[in-house]
């Protein structure tokens, strides 16, 4: 990683109050590659997830009302599959989705409930800023989450982006 890339943005905060978990990133590249990298399961599945995980679309419909069915594959063969039902979707602007982890063909796993993504992308001139804001049904669902690493593997993925989008 060189230097530039290190001194990116990379901002979590916690809100227990509200039950939300906000995110800043900045990613060295323009807008429309960065919102490509969100929006294509194609590219998701290269950065999605801490290695060695690694994502594996199953299904993907980028558009109000459609969805993003993926596992989470381990280096044992491991699957652990979850849904985005998007919302809400402007190009080059911002999509929001109801997330929640499922069983292979999209049922819900009620034991960890539902959370809102809103994803917020925003040009800075060569660069672009990610704004994701995530909302849980509860702070005790938000800190179940905390819990099993939400923060650490968000963090690597983003961090993944990162890597995949530096030019060669």
């Amino acid at each position: 990683m060189n230097w530039k890339m290190k001194e990116l943005k990379l901002e979590f905060r916690i809100d227990k109050e509200n039950h939300k978990i906000l995110v800043e990133k900045e990613f060295a590249a323009p807008l429309d590659i960065v919102w490509s990298a969100w929006t294509r399961a194609e590219t998701l599945d290269k950065w999605w997830g801490p290695k060695p995980w690694k994502a594996k679309t199953k299904e993907m419909q980028f558009r109000k009302g459609g969805s993003w069915l993926y596992a989470m594959q381990g280096p044992e063969g491991e699957e652990h599959f979850s849904k985005a039902e998007f919302q809400e979707v402007i190009p080059e602007q911002r999509f929001v989705s109801v997330d929640y982890f499922c069983d292979e063909n999209g049922k819900i796993n009620e034991d960890f409930g539902k959370s809102k993504w809103i994803v917020e992308f925003e040009p800075a001139g060569a660069h672009t800023l990610v704004k994701i804001e995530t909302v849980y049904d509860s702070e005790e669902i938000m800190e179940q989450m905390l819990n099993m690493g939400f923060q650490e593997g968000f963090a690597a993925g983003l961090l993944q982006l990162d890597d995949y989008l530096e030019p060669n």
